[in-house]
């Protein structure tokens, strides 16, 4: 497949980073949104989305990563009872006998819906055919019960696992509650065999492409960390005897957060929550230390939000920002996103394609977030030899090279009109105050020369 060689494992080199068989770091960045691989929306079925429209924006801001979004409900109930949400397609055949929730025959969980994993093999090659990797989700939390900004939505109606909408005598609600906590969780033997023949099979479907990790599930509560760390487990030990492995990404818990259970698991990536020993992600992304390959998304932090300030500060902490993307604007009445126009996106859409660049010219392999090697706190550098310093603020700042004798070659880039502007050389050895040729946020790129 086009830009790839091989498939991603942790870099060793500089363990921030995963790296392929050429050895070199990559950084990972980019747009996600929800129905890249199903449809939704208030028709049965849904309109079928501009996938490829999607994957144009992406190329054109020089993105490499997505989540691959998995809805597990087939229809979820709103305020109106004659007003669901609809998704199309789904993992299960839809066999009957009887009708379910959605209006369609009942699933038969023992039957596999080869029209679904046709589509979702597809599209993963079509976003490699664009050098973009891929996160293949495999649960969706925001299947299983109601909450955060669609609490006043119930997906669980229409969920296969529901006791009403299959023909195997499956209940993912043998309490009554209303709502399918119980099936990301390890208590009911039989949906945890089914949700495993599911893992084989997506698994069978995409093992072959290098441009692929796998997402347990997407903002799963907290009750379901035993089950996530079983399936992180399954999905390396099945993976194991295949003829490709590839990481496997652990996502923030909604609700109750925890990222200490993200940092403990056995997963080789992580999206943490908002906040991490006191540090709110929002404000002051935490250096990266390389005990994780971190994948700070937006999603988890504000839901919608983000800003080229934010992609810049996560880059020089040794992160890999992602961003909740909804391109082109989506209306469906699950999201609440009406007037939120494409202008407010287009920022951070172009900081982490910039960035993307910068990560490519730098020797990436050597770099560690260096805090304490510039006033403005924000560093991103191998000591002595090559520092890419973000200053948020307006105005001029030091750099902090006393410890780093030798000729250095900078230069200026303007996150804002993602235009580069050539500096110079100043001598080591010393504080060294710059100041800035533009008003606005900017990013000194310092290295020292071959000549030093």
């Amino acid at each position: 497949m086009r830009n790839f060689n091989g498939p991603l494992r942790v870099c060793p080199a500089n363990p921030r980073y995963f790296t392929d068989d050429g050895g070199k770091p990559i950084y990972l960045t980019g747009s996600h949104t929800w129905t890249v691989l199903q449809d939704r929306g208030v028709t049965n079925p849904p309109p079928a989305y501009d996938y490829t429209g999607f994957l144009d924006m992406m190329q054109n801001y020089n993105h490499n990563f997505m989540r691959f979004w998995a809805i597990e409900t087939s229809a979820c109930q709103g305020k109106d009872p004659k007003d669901p949400t609809f998704t199309d397609p789904m993992p299960y055949e839809a066999t009957g006998p009887g009708t379910a929730f959605d209006g369609r025959p009942k699933f038969d969980l023992t039957r596999f819906n080869q029209a679904y994993f046709d589509r979702l093999r597809a599209r993963v090659i079509q976003a490699g055919e664009r050098g973009i990797y891929c996160a293949v989700m495999l649960f969706q939390g925001f299947s299983v019960d109601a909450k955060g900004s669609l609490s006043n939505r119930n997906p669980w109606v229409g969920h296969p696992f529901h006791r009403d909408n299959n023909i195997n005598g499956i209940d993912g609600d043998p309490e009554n509650t209303g709502e399918g906590k119980k099936t990301h969780t390890l208590d009911i033997r039989e949906i945890t065999n089914i949700q495993k023949a599911y893992v084989r099979k997506v698994i069978d479907t995409v093992n072959d492409l290098d441009n692929v990790l796998y997402e347990i599930s997407n903002e799963s509560g907290d009750y379901s960390c035993q089950w996530q760390y079983e399936m992180i487990r399954y999905v390396k030990e099945y993976e194991s005897c295949k003829p490709v492995v590839h990481p496997v990404l652990m996502t923030y818990f909604f609700p109750g957060g925890n990222n200490e259970a993200l940092f403990n698991s056995a997963a080789d990536a992580i999206s943490p929550s908002g906040s991490h020993k006191g540090i709110e992600w929002a404000l002051v992304p935490p250096a990266a230390d390389g005990s994780k390959v971190l994948l700070p998304d937006t999603d988890h932090i504000w839901g919608m939000g983000g800003s080229s300030t934010w992609v810049w500060k996560c880059f020089v902490s040794g992160s890999n920002p992602i961003f909740m993307d909804f391109y082109p604007e989506q209306r469906a009445p699950m999201h609440n996103h009406a007037g939120w126009g494409d202008d407010w996106a287009e920022p951070a859409r172009r900081a982490m394609g910039d960035t993307r660049k910068l990560s490519q010219r730098i020797n990436l392999a050597g770099m560690v977030p260096f805090s304490q090697a510039s006033s403005t706190r924000y560093c991103l550098a191998q000591p002595g030899v090559e520092y890419v310093v973000y200053q948020p603020e307006v105005g001029p700042f030091d750099v902090y090279l006393e410890g780093a004798a030798g000729t250095f070659s900078f230069e200026w880039f303007d996150p804002n009109t993602s235009k580069t502007i050539e500096g110079g050389t100043v001598e080591g050895g010393r504080f060294i105050y710059f100041q800035p040729p533009f008003r606005g946020d900017c990013v000194l790129h310092l290295k020292k020369t071959a000549s030093s």
